[in-house]
């Protein structure tokens, strides 16, 4: 069964006012979505975003549909500036929720490739409408090219070993299921992680780097700042340190109101903070990860426009 991770702290981050706009930039299964409009009056108004077609003919989303101060639409959170601006709503948005990541409603369906628990087609796209497949990349990258994206992006240091393994695996006759991978990577580590399937970090590597999510999520914070009007929030949950470190460093960049040479004078008036973080980052109760292991790596940033 799904269930939203820290939810009551993510929207409570917002801060929901009865008649303000917000946005959901990872839809899902429609947790977040579904507490926001609770808190929301009769003028108030939800957009939300999903690249996965899946999320957005799901049940719980037909149901939400039925509100009239809910929107859904189908695609990138990269669009979210001119989602926004079609609405006329730049400037003036109260809050804008990422829950980033891939969801349980995709790593528990087998086919969607996400999983190295349950056998499936190697996929991993987000949106299966368009680009590569993970089986159709593996195909045909480069061993130095995927030994640094297993290991910038699943920071694995047995990513030389892994890219070798599975360049040799495809030459003997291909690789097309979740568990020929997962074995793969699994015989090439000498050294287990306690309580960490060995195949954990390369299969993170090879999802974020077929469906560009650090480059989407720094493009989608600045399109965040963009569309919040004064006093509007931000709240970030994030899954792995790459997601954190990206949003922990923007939030202090734009709190810091300008980026200076060294040598020269500065006025405090030449600064001019955007944003300010609200609290200090959080992750989730221990009754919550007992509740849902899953939610053992979120982490919840929250921060205020301040402009």
């Amino acid at each position: 069964m799904h269930e939203t991770v820290l939810l009551e702290e993510a929207v409570q981050g917002l801060d929901i006012a009865e008649d303000g706009i917000y946005i959901d930039c990872t839809f899902g299964r429609g947790g977040h979505s579904r507490e926001i409009l609770e808190r929301l009056g009769a003028s108030g108004r939800l957009l939300a975003l999903d690249k996965d077609l899946d999320a957005v003919n799901s049940m719980n989303a037909q149901q939400l549909l039925k509100d009239t101060r809910f929107e859904l639409e189908h695609g990138s959170y990269t669009a979210l500036a001119s989602q926004v601006e079609k609405r006329g709503w730049t400037g003036k948005v109260s809050g804008v929720l990422m829950d980033l990541g891939v969801s349980s409603p995709q790593l528990d369906q087998a086919e969607r490739g996400f999983s190295f628990m349950k056998d499936g087609p190697l996929d991993m796209r987000m949106n299966r409408a368009s680009g590569e497949t993970a089986a159709e990349w593996l195909a045909t990258v480069e061993e130095e090219a995927l030994r640094q994206i297993i290991r910038q992006y699943g920071e694995e240091r047995f990513a030389k070993r892994i890219a070798n393994a599975i360049v040799i695996a495809r030459e003997e006759g291909g690789l097309t299921t979740t568990l020929q991978l997962a074995s793969i990577v699994e015989n090439a580590i000498p050294v287990k992680e306690k309580g960490k399937h060995p195949a954990t970090r390369t299969f993170q590597a090879i999802r974020i780097h077929l469906n560009g999510e650090l480059s989407e999520l720094t493009d989608l914070l600045s399109q965040a700042v963009s569309v919040l009007g004064k006093g509007g929030r931000l709240s970030v949950i994030s899954f792995h340190s790459l997601e954190d470190r990206i949003a922990k460093r923007f939030i202090r960049e734009q709190s810091k109101g300008g980026v200076f040479p060294k040598d020269l004078p500065v006025r405090a008036s030449d600064y001019h903070p955007v944003l300010k973080p609200v609290g200090k980052k959080i992750k989730a109760s221990r009754n919550e990860v007992d509740r849902n292991p899953r939610s053992r790596s979120a982490v919840l940033r929250v921060a205020e426009k301040m402009l």
